[in-house]
């Protein structure tokens, strides 16, 4: 996603300033969400070191003391602040973005996705209708507030959000993978298969569609298909305990006690409690 619309000469100058300093900023992780502001694309929460983080930091404190009434600036280490888990900074310095512009609609996006990331869903709703009254086409502003609506279990509001994000950003993958988890949720397995598939063609190195796919065609009853799918879920985080017992139920579906035993017991070295994999490991005399 583009940085928000500021005056072409403040965002050119803001731009070649910062850009030096956003080196180590990639998109790498979905732990927050989109984060809107670095010079060319999205940025994402990821763990850095500290000395990247500091450094990165350092650098942006030195723009903005060179740029004080600069909105860009603040956005962005506001970014940098989030990526370093300091989300209490994070937020000083969107609110700092959004005082000095308004309308600066991933500002308040980025706030809002820092207040989740504290749990204070109220604030992060109050900023997302804020940046999408200062810019209805925010796409990441209707997958936030979609996401959190879901996890609010308004799931009518939270579809219309991502019907939205996914029409205003149809190559994002993020709404996508939201709206199947609407789908599955609601017993719309096909249509959910469909939304996973459209996530995965767009971000193929992310777990959690395929999990969710996984999850789906278990439901479904194509159970070989799934078994691919928690592999593939697997082969990016070999500690996800969820799709260690969904494949532990794939494989006892397809009959190969052995390896659902396998999987179940895999499940439960990483969560002892799974449900799914203590359930599967009672049903099939191996608790």
């Amino acid at each position: 996603m583009r940085i928000q619309a500021q005056s072409p000469g403040k965002a050119a100058g803001t731009a070649a300033a910062i850009c030096l300093a956003l080196l180590a900023l990639s998109a790498c992780s979905e732990t927050l969400g989109p984060l809107q502001g670095a010079p060319s694309k999205v940025a994402e929460v990821d763990a850095e070191s500290p000395g990247a983080n500091a450094g990165n930091i350092a650098s942006l404190t030195d723009v903005i003391q060179r740029n004080p009434n600069d909105s860009i600036a603040y956005n962005t280490r506001g970014i940098a602040y989030a990526k370093a888990g300091n989300y209490k900074s994070a937020i000083d310095d969107f609110a700092k973005a959004v005082q000095i512009d308004p309308k600066f609609s991933a500002a308040y996006t980025n706030r809002a996705l820092a207040f989740r990331q504290m749990g204070k869903d109220g604030p992060a709703l109050a900023d997302f209708n804020s940046a999408i009254a200062a810019n209805p086409s925010d796409a990441a502003a209707y997958l936030g507030r979609g996401n959190l609506l879901r996890s609010q279990n308004h799931l009518p509001e939270a579809m219309a959000d991502l019907d939205a994000a996914i029409r205003l950003d149809p190559e994002g993958a993020q709404a996508y993978h939201a709206r199947g988890l609407i789908y599955q949720k609601l017993g719309n397995q096909d249509q959910a298969i469909t939304d996973f598939n459209n996530a995965i063609d767009r971000d193929p190195f992310a777990a959690a569609p395929y999990e969710a796919r996984g999850q789906s065609l278990i439901a479904t009853g194509k159970f070989d298909k799934a078994v691919d799918d928690f592999n593939a879920t697997l082969n990016v985080d070999s500690n996800n305990a969820e799709a260690w017992a969904g494949l532990g139920l794939a494989y006892e579906k397809l009959g190969n006690k052995a390896k659902a035993v396998e999987s179940y017991d895999r499940a439960t070295m990483v969560a002892p409690n799974n449900p799914v994999a203590k359930a599967g490991l009672a049903r099939l005399g191996a608790a």
